[in-house]
């Protein structure tokens, strides 16, 4: 049995989905970023209390079969950036149809209504908070970043970062309060 679980977006949200299940002796084949699968399949009692535990920590279960979809891109997308392997040649729209053997029109359609947002829009707000994340850290140039999340230059970077938050990477590192959102707000 697959079960779709909301605010799934890291390693951690892996391990904390994990303990629920052990801890209600659910038998699990896989968990992985917005699903997990059983065994077998759940009686309504031992799913609600399943729905109440997730909850309690933040998740939510999914029935929804356009929310599952939903989802499952967002997962895909976050998981792709925090890859930093994203060359300027990425083609959202191909990597997204590819690995869910759907039409894009029809995911990006899907995701739109939705969400208040379209599907480029959110893999750009994504983007923006890996930057920031990463200008935080230190760890890299304004230049390995641009390269990482597959921008063709400082400058294209810059000009998004801009547009999306009102400052330029130089000005946000210089900020006393940096705001970042959680990923599963984006």
């Amino acid at each position: 049995m697959k079960i779709y679980i909301k605010n799934m977006v890291c390693e951690r949200c892996i391990t904390a989905v994990s303990n629920i299940f052990n801890k209600m002796n659910i038998n699990v084949k896989n968990i992985s970023l917005g699903e997990a699968e059983t065994t077998s399949d759940l009686s309504a009692e031992k799913l609600l209390q399943l729905e109440k535990l997730l909850e309690e920590t933040g998740f939510e279960r999914i029935k929804d079969s356009s929310r599952q979809i939903i989802e499952k891109i967002k997962n895909l997308i976050i998981k792709k950036i925090s890859e930093l392997d994203i060359d300027e040649d990425f083609l959202l729209s191909e990597f997204l149809s590819s690995t869910l053997h759907k039409d894009y029109s029809a995911l990006s359609k899907t995701f739109s209504q939705n969400e208040n947002v379209t599907l480029e829009q959110f893999f750009i707000l994504q983007k923006i908070e890996k930057v920031k994340e990463l200008l935080l850290y230190n760890e890299f140039t304004l230049t390995e970043i641009a390269g990482k999340l597959g921008y063709k230059s400082v400058q294209h970077l810059s000009s998004q970062f801009r547009n999306s938050i009102g400052f330029t990477p130089t000005e946000f590192k210089k900020l006393k309060v940096h705001n970042r959102k959680p990923l599963d707000q984006i």
